[in-house]
């Protein structure tokens, strides 16, 4: 098995955490893409979500192309699905708080696509993971009590299940892969047979 490069085109912490679980040796660039022009347009969440990975993907592509360097190349996104309606991350903790009150003892479903290719390849292949979060119904002072641990920030749905939000998740149905931010089991499929790469062979 060819030894590439795999770059992780994301900022997320958490899908960072998932990849170091899993004892992959990969970099981290982030994709320059601006998000905003797509999230106006009528899509359904799993469209939006696969768009968004797959636009990520390219930019960063284009940059190894720049530099001439082979690699893996993979992005992914994740957004909140309640009632129909989209929840993105919170832009203050104003907008935490309205969030949380909302899936607050509800079940929400949390929507991840990721999007693989490899520098000089035009192949793109996409996929996507659902998984139902439900919380316990906890007090508007125990969620202002989350509120200020600031794990909100830059997360989908403002919480994250890695860190003090494992405390009031009542059931997971699904990937928990997924409701970290990147379903893994759908990566090691595309990669093992789109890419004949498998990440079990791969040593750090």
């Amino acid at each position: 098995m060819e030894n590439l490069k795999i770059i992780l085109a994301s900022g997320s912490r958490d899908r960072a955490k998932s990849f170091e679980r899993a004892q992959l040796d990969f970099e981290i660039i982030i994709s320059d893409f601006s998000e905003e022009e797509f999230k106006g347009k009528e899509l359904s969440p799993i469209e939006l979500s696969i768009k968004l990975a797959k636009m990520k993907v390219l930019d960063v592509k284009k940059k190894m192309e720049f530099k001439g360097i082979d690699a893996i190349i993979i992005a992914a996104d994740t957004l909140v699905e309640f009632k129909g309606n989209i929840i993105g991350k919170p832009m203050d903790e104003n907008h935490a708080l309205e969030i949380l009150k909302k899936l607050n003892n509800n079940t929400h479903k949390l929507i991840s696509a990721i999007a693989v290719t490899r520098t000089f390849n035009d192949k793109i292949i996409s996929d996507y993971d659902i998984t139902s979060v439900s919380f316990l119904d906890l007090s508007i002072d125990e969620i202002k009590l989350y509120i200020k641990t600031g794990e909100w920030k830059e997360r989908a749905g403002a919480y994250s299940i890695r860190n003090k939000a494992s405390l009031f998740i009542d059931k997971i149905e699904g990937s928990p892969s997924n409701v970290i931010g990147i379903p893994m089991h759908k990566l090691f499929l595309i990669l093992k047979n789109e890419f004949n790469y498998n990440l079990l062979g791969q040593k750090i």
